[in-house]
């Protein structure tokens, strides 16, 4: 392209305070270096990890920053070394990599891991990685780059490793959904609890990644999915992911698994949580059958939270277990969730409820504080 090995200056939304409405800028974004890549952001959604890092809670502040992760988009040029990924090609930028060459990637004793020794996310790392510097600059100063990614901008650059090539076909305004909560926890039911065909699931927290794990143990056959939520406004949209049933924890006295353990004569089957609530963390686990029940954990808790639990729930042969982009290898495994949905075993428009131009980011991060709908795609282009 005309543009490969030159800056290019377009417009990004950059924080350039904690907390503070997103401002668009013009930024100029470097050409990409070695084993790097640039891309034409097409279309961006706005997920609560977004949120989470822009408010700062509990994190190392970095900015001025460019938020976003989950996308698509065309690659516009590529750095020296690259070979996966051509210049055309439709790709989902992804917040945690796969260098296919460490110990996670590569050894068959480890083959469900996903936690790449190079690429696996950095939140508090606001540069590339090969040379410690920001390929985003205003007036020449820096702005950070978020989790490796950065999409809240036309241009991006990321590590060959974030990037993930796809079905040119799929329409990117579609599966970019699928480059971060979707498939996080569509794979922690399908990959890691892996429920049996007729079994009781429950869902803790039903936002975006645990209507996603619901679908997932839809798609697993599970025969009853117990959503469990604060906001009984959002029961009526979980059952077209696949939940027969809800439980509000503020109508209840007692704690809410022992409810669910006597819905469910003795605990579920397979619980997922997905709040990152530290009593949703423990409930979950505690709401599973002894003898062969699976709790697995998806929500980032607060940095000072403990798990605490009686060393009896673990002796009484239950299982807890976590999860991270829900096990899916990015680069080898995303490419068969995009496949999923183009045969229409995975329907991704549910999930997207808003959508906006660029222009208006800001009612995106106004939607998610109000808890309105589930994904809003920002669309880059009018």
């Amino acid at each position: 392209m005309a543009t490969a090995g030159k800056v290019i200056k377009c417009k990004a939304a950059v924080a350039w305070e904690v907390g503070k409405p997103l401002s668009m800028e013009e930024v100029e974004v470097a050409p990409p270096q070695a084993m790097e890549v640039r891309v034409k952001i097409l279309f961006t959604a706005l997920c609560r990890s977004d949120v989470y890092f822009w408010e700062a809670k509990g994190q190392t502040p970095v900015f001025p920053r460019i938020f976003g992760h989950e996308a698509g988009g065309i690659v516009e040029s590529v750095g020296e070394g690259v070979t996966e990924v051509a210049p055309g090609d439709h790709v989902l930028p992804v917040f945690t990599g796969e260098c296919k060459e460490c110990l996670h990637c590569n050894s068959p004793v480890v083959a469900e891991s996903n936690m790449c020794d190079l690429l696996r996310i950095n939140t508090d790392r606001g540069v590339m990685i090969s040379d410690g510097k920001s390929r985003f600059s205003i007036d020449g100063k820096p702005i950070y780059h978020f989790v490796g990614t950065s999409t809240f901008g036309e241009y991006t650059v990321l590590h060959v490793g974030c990037v993930v090539k796809i079905n040119p076909e799929a329409p990117l305004d579609k599966v970019c959904v699928l480059s971060c909560g979707v498939s996080t926890g569509l794979g922690a039911s399908i990959n890691v609890a892996k429920p049996p065909k007729g079994s009781t699931v429950a869902i803790f927290g039903l936002g975006a990644v645990g209507l996603a794990a619901a679908e997932g143990a839809r798609i697993a056959g599970a025969s009853r999915i117990i959503g469990i939520d604060l906001n009984t406004n959002r029961f009526e949209e979980a059952r077209k992911f696949g939940c027969t049933e809800f439980v509000n924890p503020k109508d209840h006295s007692k704690p809410i698994q022992e409810v669910l353990v006597e819905m469910t004569n003795g605990g579920v089957d397979r619980s997922v949580e997905c709040s990152g609530n530290i009593n949703a963390m423990i409930q979950a686990f505690e709401c599973v059958h002894d003898g062969w029940g699976v709790a697995v954990l998806v929500g980032v808790p607060h940095k000072n939270a403990e798990f605490k639990t009686h060393p009896m729930n673990f002796l009484n042969e239950r299982t807890l277990k976590g999860t991270f982009f829900g096990n899916f290898k990015p680069r080898t495994d995303l490419p068969n969730v995009v496949e999923m949905y183009m045969k229409k075993e995975l329907e991704v428009e549910k999930f997207i409820t808003h959508s906006v131009p660029f222009s208006e980011i800001n009612k995106a991060f106004d939607l998610m504080a109000k808890g309105e709908g589930i994904r809003c795609i920002i669309r880059m282009e009018n």
